[in-house]
């Protein structure tokens, strides 16, 4: 059951940059990339915390799985 990452689109709803939230939570923007393409193997809950403040929305906002067959 993949983890489908949806930053990018709560990124255009909330009309900020990658590069602005990379700034407000304090991680470089290769790091952000990296996270938005789901190149990731973890994410610190604190991050996400952050991510979900920053952006005044909940975790399942950001985290979908996507189910298969």
């Amino acid at each position: 059951m993949p983890i489908i990452i949806n930053l990018d689109v709560v990124l255009a709803q909330k009309k900020m940059r990658s590069r602005e939230l990379a700034q407000r939570i304090g991680i470089t923007e290769q790091n952000l990339s990296l996270l938005k393409s789901g190149k990731v193997k973890s994410i610190r809950f604190a991050t996400l915390e952050k991510i979900c403040e920053v952006l005044e929305c909940q975790p399942g906002d950001i985290l979908a799985c996507r189910r298969e067959g």
